[in-house]
Formats: C-alpha cells, structure tokens, sequence
C-alpha cells in the first residue's frame, strides 16, 4: 500500500512533539451481499472501501484521526493534526520498520470476489424456495448472503510492519410461521473465514430447512415452566452464555475500569473446576480468527479461565501497558475509522469428558436449551438475562417436548460455579459483536453443559402430548 519509508515519514510526524507510541492502520475491503424478503431479490450491494487511521499514544490518552484519502500528502496532513494530540515531552526516536513474517494462515479455495453475483444470488434464491415449500404456515422468509475480502497493513514506532489478508463468507437464513395469531421465528446461520467452499461444508438448503422448521416446532410448543431448575445448554447453543456472561467481563479495558465483575480476581476461583474458557484467534477458518490482530500483534491462543482459575484477560497493546503485560493479540477495530480495543476473536469453553447423553439422563427434571436468542448482560456485577428461541423439557432423564417463551435469568460468575457437567462436544456459532458502537465478526463456542440451576421465565404448561413430532430436529448428536 506504502513504501516502507514514507510509512517511518508519517510515523514520525505523528510523533513530531511527543508522544510514547504511534502507529498507522491502512484497510483495503470489498464487500458483496445479497439479500431476498418477500420473496423476492430485495437487495443485490457490492462496495468498496479504503482509508486509513493514525494513533498517537501518550501515557493512557490516545489521539485518533482517519481518512480515506491513501495520497502520502493526505497521510501526512493527518499525522500532523494527531501529533497536536499528544502530550509530554518529545522524545528522539529512530523508527526503521521491518516487515514481520506473513506465514500461509487460510486455505482459501474459491475466492468470493472470483465467482460472479449470479451465482451467490441462486444460492439465496433456492434456500427461499425451499424454506417457503416446507409448510403453509411459513408466512415469511428472509435470506442473505454475504462476503468480505479485507486487506490491512499496520506498522508502529516501534518498529514492525504487520499485513494480514481476511476473507469471510456467511449466509443467514430467519423464518417466520404463523397459526391463527401465534407467530413464532426460527433462524439458523453458517460462516467462516473461508470463500465459496463454505458451502461444501454448510448446505444453503438444509440452513433454510432447520430455520424454518425450527420455526414451525415453536408453533406446536407449549409455554415453558417458570422457577428455579436444571437446566442443560446443548453445544448447538453455540456459547452465547460464554461469550456474554463471561467473554467480555475478560477484555482488559472493561476490568481496568472496574466495569467488569472479573475485574482484580486474576488467580482466584471464579469457576467450576470443569470450566476452562479459551479466546483463540488461531482456529484456521473460524469466522473470529485473523493473523494478525489490527495492531499488528501475531494472533494467540489465551487461556481465561482454566479449571476454573481466572489465569487472565484480553489485552489491547494501551491496556497491556497500563497493566505491564504482553498484548494478547485481541486489539480489534471494525474498520480504519476506529480505534482498536480489547475485543474476543473466538471463545468457547473447552471440551469435557462427559457423553452428551448421559448429561440428559441424569437430569431429572429441567430444561434443555437448543438455542439461544437475545439477551442483556451488566459486565459490571455479571447479572444476564437471555431469551431461549429453542428449548425443550427434560422428564426423568428424558427430552420430552419442546417449550417456548422461556427466559434465563442469572448471575456469569455464579452460574460458571454451577456447572456440573461438561459434554465432550463443542458447537461453534458465529456472530458480530457489538462494543462501543463497533461490531467485530466473532466465533463463540461451548460443549453440552449443565447447570445445577438457573431462573427460568415462562408459564405453567399443559400435561398433553402435541404433535410437534412430525417437524421436530433430529437430536443434535445424532446429526449427521
């Protein structure tokens, strides 16, 4: 993008009156997506964007300018203008960069850029069919498709040019079914750091078939029960809990500033001891997983939490220096006109040693939770509320019949005290996290776990068999 000289140019403007750190981030991104609603191609959008952000660091103050002008001239004007940011006194630096080794990371087969939209909107087209043909009662279908091929550069004053390449491809599918004046939603999504072989991996007709008959299964449900009780996360629940409850009370900025209620307990037990909980940023082809982070610090395997011990947290180089520690390789921005913070790439709780079966036959009575849906979490004490969009109830040791409009209420570090058991299977989700008004693409993971109980929101139900069946999933660890 730049030469390696004018990049020490404009790192030394910025740090022309004072200043501890610096460093310029340049982003390259094209973007494709294609939307279909009411049965129709809504929204076929391509773009491109490209700019730059420079960042001048003193003490724990940061000075923060962008532009999307990749001229040197323009470059240079908003070094100057960062540098009035900065405070102290001015110190003599000699920035020589070296570039850093660029490794093969993503295997990437079929680049999204190299297949034409034609064919990205077949993909749409037929999963709407196909979601819209299974029942009547389907009254609704949104379906999208959507690829990202992201270039940066991040070089520093401390002397290192980082370059990472990042392709994501995801595909989202939400249905809506209706009876009478009941209307219930499924959705099922898939994406990965990966191009077009994304969809010999993730069949876009079986994701509309599971949305839209998980949609149709809630028809059937029956409300759930309300209070106190057991209650099983699949592994298909794919880690919101984790990643909500826990993930971000991890991220250094948020525990440096007492908004975290892991804030000061590094060596303490905040967990079972079947609780170990991993930020991977290495996964090959996770959708969180990167080379580099947008610092241009190499990505890391961290462990958090490990048997139950708070070993640590997610830092940002700002937020490794306030603490004297390493950077964990999780500075993370959503795009050259944001700064980077302490973010998550891929978190999941480890695997366990326990079948998933026996899980469910030794709970007596409790709920087993499929899939999550929206929630709230307070990082600052750690209370969360989340909605359940798939659950069902377990009888003596069996799932029995699916339930609705059921809600978990709770504390994150009392609720990792109560897990029990822990499935020898890791279901992985993929999402965009939101943080200070940015969104990062994010992997969140978890095996079959229990808890020895939680607050369950719902109603009283009626002891009958519905017919829920006929369109009801095969069992998560029976699929194929």
């Amino acid at each position: 993008m730049l030469e390696k000289a004018q990049l020490e140019e404009i790192l030394n403007i910025a740090l022309s009156k004072a200043g501890d750190f610096a460093d310029i981030y340049l982003e390259k991104k094209k973007v494709n997506g294609v939307v279909c609603e009411e049965n129709k191609l809504e929204r076929v959008v391509s773009g491109y964007d490209v700019g730059a952000g420079i960042r001048v660091v003193s003490g724990e103050a940061t000075a923060y300018a962008y532009t999307n002008d990749l001229s040197l001239a323009s470059l240079k004007e908003v070094a100057k203008v960062v540098s009035q940011g900065a405070k102290g006194s001015k110190k003599d630096l000699t920035i020589d960069l070296r570039k850093l080794d660029n490794p093969p990371f993503f295997s990437i087969k079929e680049r999204p850029e190299e297949v034409k939209m034609e064919d990205k909107a077949k993909l749409v087209k037929e999963a709407n069919e196909v979601a819209r043909s299974i029942d009547q009662r389907v009254k609704q279908v949104t379906v999208s498709y959507a690829d990202s091929v992201q270039q940066v550069l991040i070089a520093n004053s401390e002397g290192s040019i980082a370059e990472d390449e990042r392709i994501r491809t995801r595909f989202v599918v939400n249905s809506i079914a209706a009876q009478g004046k009941d209307m219930q939603t499924g959705f099922e999504s898939a994406g990965a750091a990966m191009g077009m072989e994304l969809f010999e991996l993730f069949d876009p007709k079986e994701i509309a078939t599971l949305a839209t008959k998980r949609a149709l299964l809630m028809l059937e449900a029956k409300a759930a029960p309300s209070g106190k009780m057991p209650v099983v996360l699949a592994g298909e629940a794919g880690g919101t809990m984790i990643h909500e409850a826990c993930g971000h009370g991890m991220e250094a900025d948020l525990a440096q500033k007492g908004l975290s209620v892991y804030a000061n307990k590094k060596g303490e037990q905040v967990a079972s001891s079947v609780v170990t909980v991993i930020d991977d940023a290495t996964m090959a082809n996770y959708y969180g997983s990167y080379l580099y982070d947008d610092e241009g610090v190499k990505s890391q395997k961290t462990t958090l939490i490990e048997k139950g011990e708070l070993k640590g947290y997610l830092y940002d180089r700002l937020t490794a220096t306030q603490e004297k520690a390493q950077p964990t390789g999780n500075g993370r921005r959503e795009s050259f006109q944001h700064r980077p913070l302490p973010r998550m790439s891929n978190t999941y709780l480890a695997a366990g040693e326990t079948d998933p079966e026996e899980i469910i036959r030794q709970t007596k009575k409790g709920i087993l939770v499929k899939r999550m849906g929206g929630g709230q979490v307070n990082t600052a004490n750690g209370d969360y509320m989340f909605e359940v969009s798939e659950g069902y109830l377990i009888e003596n040791g069996e799932i029995t019949r699916p339930v609705r409009g059921a809600t978990l209420t709770g504390n994150g570090p009392e609720t990792l005290k109560l897990v029990e058991m822990v499935g020898n299977d890791v279901g992985f989700k993929i999402g965009t996290c939101g943080k200070d008004g940015q969104g990062a693409p994010v992997t969140s993971g978890q095996p079959t776990m229990s808890i020895k109980e939680l607050i369950v929101g719902g109603q009283e139900i009626e002891d009958e068999n519905p017919a829920w069946r006929e369109v009801s999933l095969r069992p998560y660890w029976k699929r194929k």
